[in-house]
């Protein structure tokens, strides 16, 4: 995903070392930073300012409280719980919200906060991973806060495309498999 201007705002996600803990903080800013965030923020700019706080009924979300959602939940749980910052989320206001917020300010808000996130995770000192953090009243490593936060992002970053191909009626080809896998797969096939 190139070319939605993320990219440069964003320090190459590269590791602080080659240990374990420090592949892992790697790869979760990686998926934050350069997988989900760019999906999340191509549906957000397929859908319409009207579109973006559509909710199919009362029991489910908008795409615009999914991405209020997450700032929430990111920062709660990287920013604060591990990073230090002051808690202040406040959980029933991302769901309890109707807009509209605008796609630019949804999309500032999710920016600044997977930055933020990833400056966090790159300042971790690798032992952070095995003490307990409280965080949102749980007591967890700080291993299972960070894994939380990217399947969490993914989860709901699910849901966003999800939105975006029901208004959209059209695959938004986020899905490319390597050559090397299409290759193997005409080999078994005997193609």
């Amino acid at each position: 995903m190139h070319g939605l201007g993320f990219e440069q705002e964003v320090p190459p996600v590269k590791p602080k070392s080659s240990s374990t803990a420090g592949l892992f903080l790697a790869s979760a800013q990686r998926l934050l930073a350069k997988q989900h965030l760019p999906i999340i923020e191509k549906c957000l700019h397929q859908l319409s300012e009207k579109e973006i706080w559509w909710r199919p009924n009362a029991a489910s979300n908008s795409a615009g409280n999914l991405v209020l959602h997450l700032c929430g939940n990111v920062r709660q749980w990287i920013v604060s719980g591990l990073g230090g910052a002051e808690d202040r989320r406040d959980r029933d206001s991302e769901f309890e919200e109707r807009g509209p917020i605008s796609r630019k300010v949804l999309v500032a808000r999710l920016r600044a906060t997977v930055r933020e996130a990833c400056r966090a995770l790159a300042r971790l000192p690798e032992d952070s991973l095995s003490r307990k953090h409280n965080i949102q009243g749980f007591h967890v490593t700080g291993l299972y806060a960070a894994f939380h936060v990217t399947e969490h992002f993914a989860y709901h970053s699910g849901q966003i495309i999800y939105i975006t191909k029901l208004k959209r009626a059209h695959d938004l080809k986020f899905t490319r498999l390597p050559a090397i896998k299409k290759e193997a797969d005409k080999n078994r096939a005997g193609l």
